[in-house]
């Protein structure tokens, strides 16, 4: 009785642990270079690499980049398409994948490339359009119409790049009391104080922090003890460190670049993730150096690069890190795939499993629970 009990147990266990380790991989997709039906709901299996479609949303124009609600039940996406831009929302079966549209709204600016949400709220950067808007969010998880709308005025010198505001990130702190946002166009991060439940005022100005000029600030992430921001310019390739407290103040502490030594190539800084553990930072690169850093977060806050190599394939706009930390998945607009990294949790380094996702222009990837 007793070997029986304890095989029963393990069996168990061994299922338990097994459904642990799968999770749901959303991509939202660009819908107007290949076929694509929008936003597409993988099953991940984090103990394997393995993956399966379970669902996709129908006739969804380029759900670009994702948010999902804390609850795991809708979906908020940014639909970029030039000025008839919207932010659509969506309920979200998370074990069959379904994914049901629930209604959308104009952006008010064009080419939306970022958003978060909260209980109250979405938020949504406008590329083109140079602002930022907010959503208050209905009882059935949709949206209402823009509660407000905040533009970012001037000009950088990169007269290609920066001719205006080009608002490229909106970020919640870890106790959300602010919202940051990266405008690539200004060279500038803007630390907003957040007030969920004003009716127009969500967002109040606090202060705003100026990156190197013509860099193109891009993306950030909090290191996990939230101490740190590092952020990604996109258009020099600079990475650079802050540090942060909690009255929402930055303080640029280093800077390096995350080109190769001799590279002379078109550069294009894009994601910039931390592992789980919070011991790991990783940047990716597109236009011709098509590659992954992966650097060494130390108690200090500064980072030691650990390896750079290709991300096999071009444009990898977005990656994620599956909650485990076991794999990394970088998606390939332009080669239309996700390649999938295995991760090792001590070192930080990536080994190519040789497997991919097969799909039509990937942007944002967001793992969710199942």
């Amino acid at each position: 009785m007793r070997r029986l009990y304890i095989l029963l147990f393990s069996a168990f266990t061994f299922i338990n642990v097994q459904a642990q380790n799968k999770f749901n991989l959303l991509v939202g997709t660009y819908t107007n270079t290949c076929k694509s039906n929008g936003i597409y709901v993988y099953e991940f299996d984090a103990s394997s690499g393995d993956f399966k479609l379970k669902n996709s949303s129908e006739n969804v124009v380029s759900p670009s980049y994702l948010s999902v609600s804390a609850d795991n039940k809708f979906i908020y996406a940014v639909n970029e398409n030039g000025k008839e831009s919207a932010v659509s929302a969506f309920g979200y079966n998370s074990k069959s994948g379904k994914v049901s549209f629930i209604d959308k709204n104009d952006a008010l600016g064009a080419d939306p490339c970022h958003l978060i949400n909260d209980s109250k709220n979405v938020l949504v950067a406008n590329y083109s359009g140079g602002n930022i808007v907010v959503f208050k969010k209905k009882p059935d998880g949709g949206i209402t119409k823009v509660q407000q709308l905040i533009q970012h005025e001037g000009k950088g010198p990169n007269v290609a790049r920066q001719e205006k505001a080009h608002v490229h990130m909106v970020v919640f702190s870890p106790d959300k009391k602010f919202v940051l946002s990266n405008d690539l166009g200004l060279d500038k991060v803007f630390i907003y104080k957040y007030n969920p439940n004003s009716a127009n005022e969500i967002l109040t100005l606090k202060e705003t922090v100026d990156v190197k000029a013509g860099s193109g600030p891009r993306h950030l992430t909090f290191s996990k003890d939230g101490k740190f921001v590092y952020l990604i310019q996109e258009l020099d390739a600079t990475l650079t460190t802050f540090s942060y407290d909690k009255s929402g103040s930055l303080k640029v502490i280093a800077e390096t670049s995350i080109l190769p030594k001799g590279f002379t190539g078109g550069t294009g800084a894009a994601a910039i993730k931390i592992s789980p553990d919070g011991n790991f930072l990783y940047v990716t690169d597109r236009v011709d150096a098509n590659n992954i850093s992966v650097y060494k977060v130390l108690k200090s806050g500064s980072i030691e690069l650990v390896e750079q190599l290709s991300t096999l394939g071009k444009g990898p706009r977005d990656f994620a890190i599956d909650p485990t930390g076991n794999y990394l998945l970088i998606g390939h607009q332009y080669t239309n795939d996700i390649v999938i990294f295995k991760r090792d949790k001590t070192t930080g380094k990536l080994t190519d499993t040789g497997k991919k996702i097969e799909l039509c222009s990937p942007v944002g990837l967001v793992f969710t629970k199942i």
